[in-house]
């Protein structure tokens, strides 16, 4: 496994419905990436924006955005994850997938789908729980408007990484900033979350302030940017298994049944 693992979330504009523009864009980015990176991190809806017109973006997970992303995974042996609008049958996802240079794909399907813009009229909700291993490492993926639900991001089955991936406006950033620090704090785990930055087709702003937390909540990324950067960490897992040896915390924890 890996001890040390290294994350770069890219914070970046994205182009309006634009796969291809999207794509090439965030090629640019990819290629300025040094080592040593062991995962990538793209916003919600990477290759369209956060947009309410699924059929003019959607994809197969066959299709070429799913196939671009196993190339550069390979090509940079690092792992990348983002969101982008899934066609399966007649439903539209916005399915955060999480690909490795091992051709491995992990995948979970927004579950709290953002009623405030619509979303749940458009987008099936997920069902399935985004939990997985890689490097040794447990990984949870959410999304967005999930972070507003602790419940549903409570750490019961001992992950290590929990990661948002966003289109978060600026009105509501702060909500942003204090709720991704209460998610690392109240899970004893590292939690990073990559929001866009830019202004959207609707006029909606985006400014950013992509983070990563350790598990007492205190930032390992340095202060929030509201320009466009690459944020890069190294996240250390022994360090995270003695403080939850130190704080036993989640021993006490409650169970919840989620339906």
């Amino acid at each position: 496994m890996k001890l040390k693992l290294h994350i770069t979330a890219l914070q970046i504009p994205l182009f309006w419905e634009a796969p291809l523009e999207n794509r090439a864009h965030i090629e640019l980015q990819l290629q300025k990436i040094q080592s040593p990176t062991d995962l990538i991190l793209l916003p919600e809806m990477f290759t369209s924006a956060f947009t309410m017109n699924p059929e003019v973006v959607a994809e197969p997970m066959d299709g070429h955005s799913m196939r671009w992303l196993q190339e550069w995974s390979i090509k940079l042996e690092a792992a990348i994850g983002g969101s982008l609008v899934i066609q399966e049958g007649p439903y539209y996802y916005n399915r955060f997938v999480f690909v490795t240079p091992f051709k491995k794909i992990m995948y979970y399907d927004k579950r709290h789908t953002f009623t405030l813009a619509g979303e749940h009229q458009v987008y099936q909700s997920g069902a399935n729980d985004g939990l997985f291993d890689y490097e040794g490492w447990k990984i949870c993926l959410r999304i967005c408007y999930d972070l507003r639900f602790p419940v549903w991001s409570r750490n019961t089955q001992d992950y290590d990484l929990l990661l948002f991936v966003a289109n978060w406006p600026k009105p509501r950033i702060h909500a942003w900033d204090t709720l991704l620090r209460a998610r690392a704090i109240e899970n004893l785990s590292y939690v990073a979350g990559v929001n866009r930055v830019g202004q959207d087709e609707k006029g909606h702003e985006y400014p950013g302030h992509s983070s990563v937390y350790n598990g007492l909540g205190h930032s390992i990324s340095g202060k929030p940017s509201t320009a466009k950067t690459h944020i890069k960490v190294e996240l250390d897992y022994l360090e995270l298994q003695e403080l939850r040896k130190q704080l036993r915390f989640l021993e006490d924890r409650d169970n919840f049944d989620l339906y």
